[in-house]
């Protein structure tokens, strides 16, 4: 998805690309970025309980930078398994999930 550079992403929680390579510090990173219970656990199924936790308490904006990166040491199921999961979330969770991926532009030579 493309974001104008006006796109109003007040509040939005950032995590970066680039810190989250692997499920693992995904996971990790998530779970510092969004105040999420200890309980996590490692598994998508985990996730998406937790997820549907915190979107049990309001609308939740999450804006990706260093998309590209996302996942980059994971076999490629695993961005597959990371979009089904927040599909889910966005149409079925009580409150609204936006997810901004934004990744760096090319550098202009």
């Amino acid at each position: 998805m493309m974001v104008d550079e006006d796109e109003n992403l007040t509040g939005a929680t950032v995590l970066v690309g680039a810190a989250a390579r692997t499920r693992r510090a995904l996971f990790a990173a998530l779970a510092e970025a969004l105040a999420l219970p200890a309980h996590l656990g490692s598994t998508w199924d985990a996730l998406a309980d937790v997820l549907r936790d915190r979107l049990d308490a309001g609308p939740l904006t999450l804006l990706v930078t260093d998309a590209g990166q996302l996942l980059a040491d994971e076999p490629a199921d695993q961005y597959t398994l990371l979009l089904a999961v927040l599909d889910d979330l966005a149409a079925t969770a009580p409150h609204p999930l936006r997810v901004v991926l934004r990744d760096a532009p090319p550098a202009m030579g």
